[in-house]
């Protein structure tokens, strides 16, 4: 079986019922991988599809979200953002300047400017539930796969909060 949609095109699905389809979107200067995936597609409506679409639209508006959510957390010296930061700082030391694209004297905020959107997951069949819709996931070093921070979407796009890849 498949699902057919304007945006997304001819959505197959796999031997056991999932769908997947991927996609690479410009935001500026840099690549983000775009998936949208779901373990069954009779879990898709067409609602979750056209949420989805919007998101991978929009995908400019809700980067500039995402950091503003970020910036919002570096009150809290325990927050996920906070910790990355204190992290990243303290493996890179003073090549960290080397990987800012701005220095404001704010490094704390400059981290975040210069954060790449490596990617954004959509989870289809989390439209309107409580779990995250779509994940975006931010590296400093796009090669420390490891050192990530997550920004966690709902189905409205607000952000649900972000969270270290730990």
């Amino acid at each position: 079986m498949a699902i057919e949609h304007d945006f997304f095109g001819l959505l197959e699905s796999g031997p056991d019922g999932s769908i997947f389809w991927s996609e690479n979107v410009e935001l500026g200067d840099q690549t983000v991988t775009v998936d949208l995936t779901a373990p069954d597609q009779e879990d898709v409506s067409e609602a979750a599809l056209d949420v989805a679409a919007g998101l991978v639209s929009s995908l400019e508006a809700i980067d500039r979200s995402a950091r503003n959510a970020m910036v919002s957390e570096l009150d809290d010296r325990t927050s996920e953002v906070t910790e990355y930061i204190l992290q990243q700082q303290e493996v890179l030391g003073e090549d960290l300047e080397e990987m800012l694209v701005d220095i404001s004297g704010d490094t704390h905020i400059d981290v975040i400017r210069s954060l790449q959107l490596m990617s954004m997951t959509i989870l289809a069949d989390e439209h309107g539930g409580s779990e995250p819709f779509a994940v975006l996931e931010y590296a400093l070093d796009p090669d420390a796969t490891d050192d990530v921070l997550l920004v966690n979407l709902g189905s409205d796009g607000d952000v649900l909060g972000v969270t270290s890849a730990d």
